[in-house]
């Protein structure tokens, strides 16, 4: 039997003050140290769920030292908390097995405690999460060839205890994009919608019913990660990207067109749904004062018969010329690609290369 579900951030602020935080005391007193639970995982984001307990989620904590303080005491400290951590919080297991799968499940134990405490500091974290070393100002080529899944991380989460104030900082520096990134990044989802935004009714004119409702889900996903950069909110990866738009309020109506546009049976309501979607997105950039105003309302696509909102004029109105390939998942969606920060910094430094 499970005990009853607490959302995982307060459950790990429980671990760290309840467990985790009285042997530092103890042990290791005055020692300078930030405690968080930061980086991947479903609680970070808010989107864990009785579900989320079946792998990788429980008591954790990522534990931030100096970097003299982990070669000095990262081993015995992590040895302590193995042999002197208690075997449960709150009814859950404090150990995790199998012991060195890329993938744990809290399992109960008499013997020492496998635990989940990861014992870094603030620079090497950032550059294994990220790419770069966040605490210094990011340059554009880090904000872009960061995936917004990963910025959510960081920026997203809980910092239970900052002695230093450190990865306090790091955060505040990554809570969004500068001006000039983030109109580059609306430009690029604008661009994206402008380049498929007609093939919804041309394709089910051709008689490709299944190619019109793909197009259409595809534009769908496009709107709802544009509408979390309006709201300046990093698009979290495709679990949790409907969840994301939902809980934005200012979102209602546009979430209420992408569903009539994804359950619609006929073409033209599909095509027209999306752009009630977009006309709402477009209004909402007019509102934030980021451009120059752009007359949202649909109008055909050329002579042929297709509403569309002609996505690429609020792209246009963003940056002035055209708005290149955006941040790194706005043009790779392979998780293979994405997982590995080095990779995805030498591709973007490929595409912006002269």
């Amino acid at each position: 039997m499970q005990p009853e579900f607490v959302p995982g951030l307060r459950l790990c602020r429980a671990f760290y003050t309840e467990a985790v935080r009285p042997l530092l005391d103890e042990a290791y007193p005055g020692l300078p140290h930030a405690a968080a639970r930061i980086g991947p995982g479903s609680e970070v984001l808010g989107f864990d769920t009785p579900r989320s307990a079946d792998h990788d989620w429980g008591p954790r904590l990522e534990l931030f030292l100096s970097p003299a303080d982990v070669a000095r005491h990262g081993d015995g400290l992590s040895a302590l908390l193995t042999a002197r951590l208690p075997k449960q919080v709150g009814g859950w297991p404090t150990n995790f097995e199998p012991a060195d799968a890329r993938v744990r499940v809290m399992t109960p134990t008499t013997g020492p405690v496998a635990h989940r405490v990861q014992i870094t500091d603030v620079a090497t974290w950032s550059v294994q999460r990220l790419g770069f070393d966040a605490r210094a100002e990011p340059t554009t080529l880090d904000w872009l060839a960061t995936p917004t899944q990963r910025l959510a991380e960081t920026a997203g989460g809980e910092v239970y205890h900052d002695g230093v104030g450190e990865l306090t900082a790091l955060r505040r520096r990554l809570r969004w994009y500068p001006g000039d990134v983030w109109r580059r990044v609306l430009a690029a989802q604008w661009t994206r919608i402008s380049q498929e935004e007609a093939f919804v009714g041309r394709a089910a004119e051709a008689g490709d019913e299944l190619g019109s409702r793909i197009v259409a889900a595809r534009l769908a996903r496009d709107v709802m990660r544009l509408v979390l950069l309006l709201a300046r909110r990093f698009p979290p990866y495709g679990k949790w990207l409907g969840s994301a738009v939902a809980a934005l309020p200012e979102a209602a109506g546009i979430v209420a067109a992408l569903h009539r546009a994804l359950a619609a049976d006929d073409a033209r309501q599909r095509q027209a749904s999306l752009c009630d979607a977009y006309e709402a997105a477009g209004q909402w950039q007019n509102r934030l004062g980021i451009a120059e105003p752009v007359d949202a309302t649909r109008r055909p696509y050329f002579d042929r018969p297709f509403p569309v909102i002609d996505a690429g004029r609020f792209a246009a109105a963003l940056t002035g010329e055209p708005a290149g390939f955006g941040s790194v998942d706005q043009f790779a969606d392979s998780t293979d690609v994405l997982d590995h920060p080095e990779l995805t910094r030498r591709i973007m430094r490929g595409v912006s290369a002269p």
